[in-house]
């Protein structure tokens, strides 16, 4: 089964690339403005540090009230796993100068080839701006790009046809795999870290949304193909785009929508924030090391750097845990083995997380900078629901 799911996110992140760089460049270019650019750039960062670090606060506050480490009483060195060492391999270039630096590609070839977000964001950012620059000299390969992104989006609607069999293949491994047991094995973490994304999806993210003119249980539904999908890839890459069509189609302008989103994968997990700081915790708990609250303080600090290099495919997650229980000196990295046989099914609720949380983002933008089609995302509501579905959400 491992197999049918493996390949489907293959051919989507085979896309990912060339459509976020067509995207960004098409709609910088398209703007003109570049301070217009600049401007959305730092109030979606600015949006993305303020909420994530609230969901990093909320999950410290929840794991310390519900404490379900208590009383395992761990001995260290006694959870000594082959498995962690490659992640702790990883971990090692997770430090905060070393994301930084890893921004700019090496070449931009390479960036493609491994598929790095961030790499090529900046790569497509610097291209759309001199594409700009260039005015009706650059307006021919504006139009072309313009064209090529329309048969990439194709190409993502043909491989959408494979996505039932690669959600089924995916779903298929994890119970064969884990088992059903393996939900009762660490259960109180995992009911803790569902439940604490659950409030902020629909108390945090549901408040923005408010604030903002627009629901958060008519958005939802208007993307449960997409949940669907990254339920059964845990992985929110899967869907991205096709979360950039949407959101286009419901009204988002799409110079917000190329910036938003792509950065958003990399700066704007709140998911991934929260699993972060309750995982981080759980195994204090757990070998009895009592944190006091300038070091819970001070992890909290660590995380609002490290989580935004988390990768936005299935294990990032992990790694940047990893990195972050390696940076502490406090906390043992071997207690990452504890934490092994859930993490598959609390990666799906961080991916779920992380994908709602961007398409928030992206509203909220679009909103602030007056970016926001209201006639259109009426059409679209009414061309996906039938009326009485609308009046119910």
């Amino acid at each position: 089964m491992k197999p049918l799911g493996d390949v489907f996110i293959k051919l989507v992140k085979m896309v990912v690339g060339p459509v976020i760089f067509l995207t960004v460049v098409t709609g910088i270019s398209s703007v003109g403005d570049m301070k217009k650019v600049g401007k959305v750039g730092l109030k979606a960062l600015i949006y993305f540090e303020v909420v994530t670090t609230f969901a990093l606060g909320i999950g410290l506050v929840l794991v310390n009230v519900m404490g379900p480490g208590r009383g395992m009483n761990i001995v260290a060195g006694s959870l000594n796993n082959a498995e962690i060492s490659k992640y702790a391999v990883q971990a090692k270039s997770q430090s905060a100068v070393e994301v930084l630096m890893h921004i700019v590609p090496d070449n931009i070839i390479g960036a493609f080839g491994s598929g790095d977000l961030l790499q090529i964001l900046f790569f497509s950012i610097l291209f759309g701006a001199a594409l700009s620059m260039m005015g009706d000299k650059g307006k021919p390969v504006e139009e072309f790009l313009e064209r090529l992104s329309y048969a990439f989006f194709g190409v993502i609607n043909v491989v959408m046809y494979y996505a039932p069999i690669g959600a089924f293949g995916a779903i298929a491994f994890t119970i064969g795999r884990f088992g059903v047991g393996s939900l009762s094995a660490l259960g109180m973490l995992l009911v803790g870290v569902l439940a604490t994304m659950v409030i902020f999806v629909l108390g945090v993210l549901g408040l923005i949304a408010r604030i903002y003119g627009f629901s958060i249980f008519r958005f939802l539904a208007y993307l449960k193909d997409e949940l669907m999908i990254v339920l059964g890839t845990s992985s929110s890459e899967t869907v991205l785009p096709r979360m950039m069509d949407k959101l286009q189609r419901l009204g988002c302008a799409k110079p917000v929508v190329g910036l938003v989103i792509p950065t958003g994968y990399s700066f704007n997990l709140d998911g991934t924030s929260i699993y972060l700081s309750m995982a981080a915790i759980f195994i204090a708990q757990a070998y009895n090391i009592d944190l006091t609250l300038w070091q819970q303080l001070s992890i909290l600090a660590l995380l609002m750097v490290t989580s935004k290099g988390a990768a936005a495919v299935t294990g990032g997650g992990f790694i940047t845990l990893a990195a972050t229980m390696s940076a502490t000196g406090t906390l043992p990295i071997e207690g990452l083995a504890l934490l092994l046989g859930i993490d598959r099914f609390m990666s799906t609720a961080r991916a779920l997380t992380n994908m709602i949380g961007n398409g928030v983002a992206t509203m909220v933008i679009a909103k602030m900078e007056q970016e926001f089609d209201g006639e259109r995302a009426l059409t679209e509501y009414r061309s996906y629901f039938d009326r009485p579905a609308i009046e119910r959400i």
